[in-house]
């Protein structure tokens, strides 16, 4: 006598057999979204001058930057196992689309560079924009700036097989900042 049962729809089914079934194959794929549902793989978190809170210009560039962390760029890896299938995973962020709530996106394939005032004026060399437009007619007077940042999540079966593959995942964070225009009075 033998049970079958499905935890999805919760039934049970119990059948008399001579010879025992056939184990049903585990797909690698779903053990290496398990691996993955074991990592941390957080939003971004954000670096951005002008600082939230504080207030930048049109014409003066913006420069952007996330956190380079196990947990919110990667290099972040979980192995798991099911059915004597072991997969190993390897996540990281391969590209951050940056919203900058003006209608234009920046996409970044780094991690952006984090601003220092030795750095003045210029623009950042590898993730930046400049607003061509005040926030004050944006819903509380400023820019919603969102940072999509981008998982490759790569996968390998360990211990035999060698069945590799690819998954993706996708985290957002965003912030507010506030431009306004500079007028010279004579």
């Amino acid at each position: 006598m033998y049970s079958r049962g499905c935890l999805a729809t919760g039934t049970l089914d119990v059948f008399w057999a001579a010879d025992a079934p056939a184990a049903d194959a585990i797909d690698p794929a779903v053990v290496a979204q398990m691996a993955m549902d074991k990592m941390t793989l957080a939003a971004p978190r954000i670096h951005i001058s002008p600082k939230p809170g504080g207030t930048g210009l049109v014409g003066m560039p913006v420069w952007m930057a996330v956190d380079q962390s196990p947990t919110t760029y990667g290099p972040n890896s979980a192995t798991a196992t099911a059915g004597g299938v072991t997969v190993t995973a390897t996540a990281k962020v391969t590209s951050i689309v940056w919203t900058m709530g003006d209608g234009t996106s920046v996409t970044c394939n780094g991690p952006g560079t984090v601003y220092q005032k030795s750095f003045g004026m210029k623009q950042s060399p590898d993730c930046g924009h400049v607003y061509k437009q005040t926030s004050a007619d944006q819903p509380g007077g400023r820019f919603r700036v969102g940072a999509t940042a981008t998982w490759t999540v790569d996968w390998q079966v360990t211990g035999g097989g060698g069945e590799t593959g690819q998954m993706t995942a996708v985290r957002d964070a965003s912030v507010a900042v506030t431009i306004v225009e500079s007028q010279a009075v004579n």
